[in-house]
């Protein structure tokens, strides 16, 4: 087995307005499943299906201790284009676009519920 990243969680206070925020930014669907406040998240398209996650109501943090998680990126067309909807949608860009020589162009935000994001823009060419 490769070890792959096959499934990610978004943990939320305010579930409805996490949702509209994925839902705006990304295009992403969400589906009702399982426990109150639990909907799986359908990233990509049937030729392209990406990776499956959750969205989640936050449960209670380690007392003590900031938020221990992944830091997931998602790969986008444009990052100015993703840097203006983040905005227009709640968010907030911490990292403004910067440059990752040979590998692309990077934004890093907070969604509307406090978690680190990054967006990447893949480009080879990118100096």
């Amino acid at each position: 087995m490769p070890n792959n990243v096959v499934h990610f969680a978004i943990h939320a206070d305010d579930i409805p307005r996490a949702r509209r925020f994925y839902e705006s930014v990304f295009g992403w669907r969400f589906e009702a499943w399982g426990p109150p406040d639990f909907f799986l998240i359908e990233t990509g398209s049937e030729s392209d299906p990406g990776i499956r996650g959750a969205l989640q109501k936050r449960r209670d943090s380690v007392e003590g201790k900031g938020v221990i998680g992944f830091e997931c990126t998602v790969g986008v067309e444009s990052v100015e284009k993703v840097a203006a909807e983040i905005d227009a949608n709640g968010g907030r860009v911490t990292t403004p676009k910067i440059t990752i020589p040979s590998v692309g162009w990077l934004v890093q935000f907070e969604d509307t519920e406090g978690n680190v994001v990054c967006a990447m823009q893949y480009d080879s060419s990118a100096e």
